[in-house]
């Protein structure tokens, strides 16, 4: 897709807010769970109506490492725009950059009507997407990718900015009045979770220290956070990078008989448990059930009226928002249906 042909003057921007707000209106509850090999899946929650447009097929291709429950949310979003636009989903995942370029490939050959990908690793991605584009199918990015997406030609992103996001966390880090605090990425060479770390590091005053672990081995995440604890007893705050691993951090903190605290990214029911309980001091929530039904509704409305969000050049933007205490009972009922 050559997004040159497809400008529009800045002036119709206001679209984003359209989409967005008829998005949240029509968005409804689905099932479905993440995974490595591809499946085809519709969502069977309840919407404002079903779109009469003849079906389409549209592939949403992410890097969900297997056990990583943020991107059931993800799929779910994706699943309950498909149910209301009549279109065929076909979902696939893998961390390994190599191999999510398959299944995008795979996409290709099925010639399927809209691709939404993640881009983690973009560099992996720009050939197999400039074949995409040769192909004539449009393409989206969706949760990772924020300062790629242009550059690769996609038509629209849908996310937070990863670098705003860990900057606001900086500061609330600040406000909470934390000293030293240690960031953990789970996924070395994803650029989204790196520009968290640059961004809290850019505003936080106190001392930011950068740990990795192994996020698909949750006893290794574990220990290694624990030894990290044992080693720097100065450690008042914890910073994880996913929702999945914020309570495996409240765990190393027990275990290393350390007084931090934990605050996270991202959010599912069980963290809004975790900071009603109190185990968790906070999380940045960019609302990742928004960002795979905008995905899914943007490419129908691209396709069945030539619509799309941001006017080609402005990001539609689903976070970030804090829920602490202060607003988390607010949260919690919409977490409990996996739509937040």
């Amino acid at each position: 897709m050559d997004r040159s042909s497809h400008h529009r003057p800045r002036r119709i921007v206001p679209f984003v807010a359209v989409a967005a707000a008829a998005a949240l209106t029509l968005a409804g509850c689905s099932s479905g769970s993440g995974g490595k090999k591809a499946d085809e899946g519709g969502g069977d929650g309840a919407s404002a109506g079903k779109a009469n447009t003849p079906q389409m097929t549209v592939a949403l291709v992410t890097h969900q490492a297997p056990g990583d429950t943020f991107w059931d949310i993800v799929r779910k979003g994706a699943e309950s725009a498909a149910a209301k636009d009549n279109v065929k989903l076909i979902y696939s995942a893998d961390p390994n950059a190599g191999n999510q370029a398959n299944l995008v490939q795979n996409a290709i050959d099925q010639k399927v009507d809209g691709i939404a990908v993640t881009l983690a690793k973009p560099d992996a991605l720009k050939s197999v997407l400039g074949k995409a584009e040769k192909a004539g199918i449009p393409v989206v990015g969706i949760n990772s990718g924020l300062s790629d997406w242009k550059d690769l030609g996609l038509l629209e992103f849908f996310g937070q900015d990863e670098s705003v996001a860990g900057e606001a966390f900086g500061k609330k880090l600040n406000e909470v009045g934390a000293k030293n605090t240690v960031c953990v990425i789970h996924e070395q060479g994803n650029v989204g979770l790196t520009q968290r770390c640059d961004g809290l590091k850019k505003t936080f005053e106190g001392t930011t220290q950068i740990l990795n672990v192994n996020g698909v081995d949750m006893p290794s995440v574990k220990s290694t956070i624990t030894a990290k604890l044992k080693q720097d007893s100065a450690i008042d705050y914890v910073a994880t990078l996913g929702a999945p691993f914020a309570p495996t951090a409240v765990q190393s903190v027990g275990d290393a008989g350390s007084k931090a605290k934990v605050a996270t990214f991202d959010l599912n029911k069980d963290l809004t448990k975790a900071i009603q309980a109190g185990d968790i001091e906070f999380a940045v929530d960019q609302q990742p059930y928004l960002q795979g039904y905008l995905a899914i509704d943007g490419l129908w409305l691209y396709k069945n009226n030539g619509n799309y969000s941001g006017g080609g050049e402005q990001p539609v933007l689903t976070g970030p928002a804090f829920v602490d205490k202060s607003n988390v009972d607010a949260v919690s009922e919409y977490a409990a249906k996996g739509t937040r």
